[in-house]
Parts: C-alpha cells; sequence; structure tokens
C-alpha cells in the first residue's frame, strides 16, 4: 500500500543570525505597584506608567513589527518590563530613591482614578507636594544596578 506524503508547512525563515546569543541588557524598565489595587487598577496604572517611558525614552523601543504576510505593526519596548509590587511605604521609599538618582521616571497617584483626562491628571498631580503625593504606582527606567537599587523591597508581581 502507497502512503502519500504527509503535508509539511511551510519553512519559517528566521531575519536573526543562526548563532545569535540571547541578547543582555544593562538597563532596567520596572514598574512598581501598590499591593492594595484591584486587578483592574493594576493594569490601567501599568499602562499609563510605561507610556511615560516610552515617549521620553525614546532608545527604549525598538524596531516596527511585522508579520509573514508584510502587515505592519508598531514598535514596543526593546527589553522586558519588570512588574514588582509592595506596599505604600514601599513605594515611597522607591520613589524617594528614584528622585535621588535623576533617573526618568512616571508616576501614578490615587487621584488619577478619579479623573478622565490628560489635563485633569497633570492638575491632580500639580496639586500635592512631592512628600505627600498618594502613589499607587511607579515607573522607572535606567541602569540595571541603580533600578535594582531604587526597587529594594518591593517583591516581583505575581
Amino acid at each position: 500500500m502507497n502512503a502519500e506524503p504527509l503535508p509539511t508547512e511551510p519553512a519559517r525563515v528566521s531575519t536573526e543570525p543562526a548563532h545569535a546569543e540571547p541578547v543582555r541588557f544593562d538597563t532596567k524598565i520596572a514598574v512598581l505597584l501598590r499591593e492594595d489595587l484591584e486587578p483592574w487598577q493594576r493594569l490601567n496604572v501599568t499602562a499609563f506608567l510605561v507610556s511615560g517611558i516610552g515617549a521620553s525614552v525614546p532608545e527604549v523601543i525598538g524596531e516596527p513589527y511585522e508579520d509573514a504576510d508584510g502587515t505592519g505593526y508598531l514598535p514596543m519596548f526593546r527589553q522586558p518590563v519588570l512588574v514588582f509590587e509592595g506596599t505604600k511605604e514601599t513605594l515611597t521609599a522607591a520613589h524617594t530613591r528614584t528622585l535621588s538618582r535623576a533617573l526618568p521616571r512616571a508616576l501614578f497617584t490615587s487621584d488619577l482614578f478619579t479623573t478622565g483626562n490628560d489635563r485633569d491628571n497633570r492638575a491632580a498631580v500639580r496639586a500635592v507636594p512631592t512628600a505627600e503625593l498618594d502613589l499607587v504606582g511607579l515607573a522607572v527606567y535606567g541602569p540595571r544596578n541603580a533600578v535594582d537599587k531604587v526597587l529594594k523591597g518591593a517583591r516581583m508581581h505575581p
């Protein structure tokens, strides 16, 4: 009995060199969330925070994507974004360390859950002195070791 050959999938062509080694970044993008946030708040805060890093630190953005059919997609971060959580005190300490190191940062305060646009968001932050900000999220970018020091006391988000 002659069996017909099984169809095979077309070969996928990689644009990466065959000998490409894993990429290790000397920088880190990290988001620190207050541990008492609701799931929808965690997602919303993370999305807002990383948009600030992407908009202000253009070197973190990679090249646009394209699928095998040539359909184009927007570029994204060229490196992972690590998400952490901690107490209100951990977040306050991380904010202070971020400021002392002058690292690029974005913040999200509890007041921003009651606003509905960028203008009102900026006004809500501007109305509160730095030491009195009710932080629920912080994003930071910088050298890996500096970001690690900023995040002291935080734990990886589950």
